[in-house]
């Protein structure tokens, strides 16, 4: 693999040489580069220094002119205005930069500096319920962040920390035991995830209905709890089945969603039971902790409730039952000490940003966070429906995940086929899929995670805006450009000038690397969907200006060729890192 500089880093380079050598006591300066819609970039840095310096900014920016060498990157450099430079450059640098990028597998984009392990949690529904619409955005983020921090070389550790312990399971289990054929199959061999979740459901309500009107039944289930609590084998045996016909549900789902959830990357609440009581006693005994009206709380100075009194973490309770904050704790030793990460990523939704606070900074007091391991919360806003309200059925239920994907998939079957010309009905199922679910994961994660969305279908299989169906049909136009290509085929070629549409997109191509690096290191998906629509309205404005296959010259031909096959292999790369497939037909 071969990392290709990007030319804004070229010429960042440069200039910074030109700062030193024109002007020594300057030290080593910041030209301040940016893009600039007067030319290529702008360089702003001269304006600040010559302040510094008490100098003519005008002057100084001249100099810095003179002191660069003549070389076949810059073009033109004029300066303007205060002293700001406006930065223009060759065609054939910009020719010659994408050649290097197309010759590299990454596209010349390199793995990151200083990289470690990251231990990001993501994807956590509860066993024996229903999936609904507010699972969504933690699945769809989650595996997002997951897909970019790897191909930046980061080690990254997945885990889903799914509600599989409590004492509801007591009311489950001492039902399931009563009668006993609830959960059984139609088939072993084929168990539908459909069929999980409604045995689940029923077996929920009844067990539910029973609990709330026979008080010896309620007696039972609670004495089940403290069964499962102490580790009896029966009832163990019991609640694993609950867990294993949760997961043929859950990973029914994901599998719908295009994402690969792999056991032994599901680590429940109870895959920390065996380390609560230590994690308590370290707390106590190294006084981050302290008891109070007989529970093991931590407390803090800027947490009050709405009476002014502290609001403390509680970490064990008064009764001896430990809380999500005493799990939660337990999980950052394990992540930490056992997995040995340097990042923990909690994509979680924003409503719980309090409880995080309060357990990260009892996690820092502990000594398990520090300055070499750091713990984020990537918190998400609420899933609103169209009318901006949360997002709820008409009769005011949450809405089933299930449901909504395959209206997802149903409204951009409808799409496709409208468009459709030589696709069978099984292509255009496949593609369905394909651009449905693509659809629902670009409207989540174009928008900033931390704000709430709107989720209107329609707005999402729109073939127009910012929506991945625009993206895809990008790249599957370009796909059938380069069939229709016959003998030429796609090749750069540096000393054919650039009109101004390709040049904008091949800058634009350029910057592909520095914004997976960006959405990296802040855990900012929406970057790279901004970068992906842009390149893909870009492609547009140079397909509708110059023509690819009427080129004048055959090597102008060849070289429009290579900019579309750059694109598609930008476009399909950028997309894969989102979790979302690129049909080459549609």
């Amino acid at each position: 693999m071969a990392s290709v500089p990007s030319l804004a880093s070229t010429v960042q380079q440069r200039l910074a040489d030109a700062l030193s050598a024109a002007l020594p006591e300057a030290g080593s300066a910041d030209p301040l580069l940016r893009r600039s819609d007067r030319a290529d970039f702008q360089a702003n840095g001269i304006l600040a220094l010559a302040k510094k310096l008490k100098g003519n900014p005008r002057e100084l920016a001249a100099k810095v002119v003179e002191s660069l060498p003549a070389d076949d990157v810059l073009r033109e450099i004029e300066v303007s205005g205060p002293g700001f430079l406006n930065i223009t450059i060759s065609d054939k640098a910009i020719t010659g930069t994408l050649a290097a990028r197309a010759a590299d597998d990454r596209l010349g984009v390199p793995f990151a500096d200083g990289t470690g392990t990251t231990v990001i949690d993501y994807a956590q529904p509860n066993v024996a319920k229903e999936m609904h619409v507010g699972h969504l955005r933690s699945a769809v983020i989650g595996d997002a962040m997951v897909r970019i921090l790897e191909f930046t070389g980061e080690k990254v550790v997945r885990r889903h920390h799914i509600g599989d312990w409590g004492t509801q399971f007591g009311m489950l289990i001492q039902f399931l035991i009563e009668h006993p054929h609830e959960l059984d199959h139609k088939d072993e061999a084929v168990v539908s995830g459909e069929e999980a979740m409604s045995n689940l459901n029923r077996l929920y309500k009844a067990s539910r209905a029973l609990f709330d009107s026979d008080e010896e039944f309620k007696e039972r289930a609670r004495r089940r709890v403290v069964d499962l609590q102490s580790g009896d084998e029966e009832t163990l045996a019991l609640w694993q089945r609950f867990v294993d016909e949760s997961k043929i549900y859950f990973y029914s789902v994901f599998n719908k969603l295009d994402m690969e959830i792999r056991d032994p990357d599901v680590v429940g609440e109870s895959g920390y039971n065996h380390m609560l009581d230590e994690t308590c006693r370290i707390l106590e005994e190294s006084g981050v902790a302290v008891r109070s009206e007989g529970a093991l709380c931590v407390f803090f100075d800027d947490v009050k409730g709405p009476d002014g009194n502290p609001v403390p973490l509680i970490v064990r309770k008064s009764n001896g039952g430990y809380g999500y904050a005493a799990t939660d704790l337990s999980a950052i030793r394990d992540r930490v000490q056992n997995l040995g990460a340097d990042s923990l990523i909690y994509v979680v939704d924003a409503r719980q940003s309090l409880h995080f606070k309060m357990v990260f900074e009892t996690a820092r007091r502990a000594g398990w966070l520090n300055d070499k391991v750091k713990a984020v919360q990537l918190a998400f806003g609420t899933v609103l429906g169209k009318d901006g309200k949360p997002f709820k059925t008409r009769e005011g239920e949450t809405v089933r995940l299930v449901d909504l994907l395959d209206e997802a998939i149903e409204r951009a079957s409808a799409v496709v086929r409208e468009k459709a010309q030589d696709l069978s009905e099984e292509e255009i199922a496949e593609r369905g899929a394909q651009v449905g679910i693509g659809a629902v994961k670009y409207a989540d994660l174009s928008t900033s995670a931390a704000r709430d969305y709107k989720f209107d279908l329609d707005q999402m299989v729109s073939l127009n805006g910012d929506t991945s169906v625009y993206l895809q049909y990008a790249y599957a136009r370009i796909q059938s450009i380069l069939r229709k290509a016959g003998d030429a085929k796609p090749q750069a070629h540096a000393e054919i000038g650039l009109a101004p549409s390709e040049r904008a997109l091949g800058l634009h191509i350029d910057r592909f690397g520095e914004t997976v690096e960006e959405a990296a290191s802040s855990y900012e998906p929406h970057k790279l969907a901004a970068y992906l629509y842009q390149l893909a309205s870009l492609y547009t404005t140079f397909y509708s200006e110059c023509p690819v296959l009427k080129a004048d010259t055959p090597a102008q031909v060849e070289n429009r060729l290579f900019l579309c096959d750059l694109t598609a292999r930008t476009l399909h790369e950028g997309m894969a890192l989102l979790g979302i497939g690129t049909p080459a037909r549609l």
